[in-house]
């Protein structure tokens, strides 16, 4: 119809994790976003040029409403009653579910895609593939393959999420719980019995313990861990949660990019 102007994707973006607020940065699309969570910590500039209007399970309704938002990015049904709120008040929400390799391609894509940056975002997301390809044929070249536990939080132990799980096999680890990676959610992802962890004996544990520092004494101190590869070889590794736990960008450059390192000197040691 003459003379109706045809919108460019949404101009007032509140991104409710971090990893939408990330990429969006990365697409250079950074003039959209009117709101960001408090978790956010890439990129770190994010922090001190965008309010904070969420944490993870809550958010400041009246803030976000204040911004005029014209749609709002969050994550997951852990996000659910924000979404709620949100809708009833007419703000546009897309909600994503991402919890694999594949999804986070996919999410990221559909992002680039509603700011009109599909074709940048698909090259970005190109590179991204290509070099986990490199990745995952440097990692099957590896003499011996580490067993890794990952380790979400320690009290109780939770495992890691589906896309870490395959992040650590294409870095060229096997992961030790793959049953549990499947359960979307941490609750279901609990190691009752720390004996268990110990039978599976670990090579390699990495902890990322949701934003808390991670504390390999503490790790080495548990009961009849003595007797664990890990621990009797001083294979206790941080990655910080912002570099692996979020599902975007980060986890498929920095974060398997760390598993990789790591990986390739043990099995330089052990091979």
């Amino acid at each position: 119809m003459p003379g109706i102007a045809i919108p460019r994707g949404p101009q007032r973006i509140v991104c409710l994790t971090e990893e939408a607020t990330e990429w969006l940065y990365l697409l250079g699309e950074e003039a959209r976003i009117v709101g960001i969570s408090g978790y956010t910590v890439r990129p770190r500039r994010a922090r001190e040029e965008k309010p904070k209007v969420s944490a993870f399970l809550s958010a400041k309704i009246d803030k976000i409403l204040d911004l005029k938002p014209d749609c709002v990015f969050g994550f997951s049904d852990l996000q659910a009653d924000i979404a709620a709120q949100l809708v009833r008040k007419g703000v546009q929400v897309t909600i994503f579910n991402q919890r694999s390799v594949e999804e986070i391609f996919a999410m990221l894509y559909q992002v680039a895609a509603m700011v009109g940056r599909a074709d940048d975002g698909l090259r970005h997301l190109e590179r991204m593939r290509d070099r986990l390809a490199e990745i995952e044929a440097a990692g099957r070249a590896l003499p011996r393959r580490p067993r890794v536990y990952f380790e979400e939080w320690d009290e109780p132990h939770i495992s890691g999420i589906r896309w870490v799980s395959e992040l650590v096999g294409i870095a060229g680890g096997d992961d030790v719980f793959p049953e549990l990676a499947v359960q979307a959610m941490g609750k279901d992802r609990i190691i009752a019995e720390g004996a268990e962890i110990v039978r599976r004996n670990p090579d390699i544990v990495v902890g990322s313990w949701c934003g808390k520092k991670f504390r390999p004494e503490k790790v080495a101190a548990r009961p009849g861990w003595d007797a664990v590869n890990a621990v009797r070889d001083q294979q206790l590794f941080e990655i910080k949660s912002a570099d692996i736990l979020q599902p975007g960008p980060a986890a498929l450059t920095d974060g398997v990019e760390q598993l990789h390192r790591m990986f390739v000197e043990w099995s330089r040691a052990h091979g």
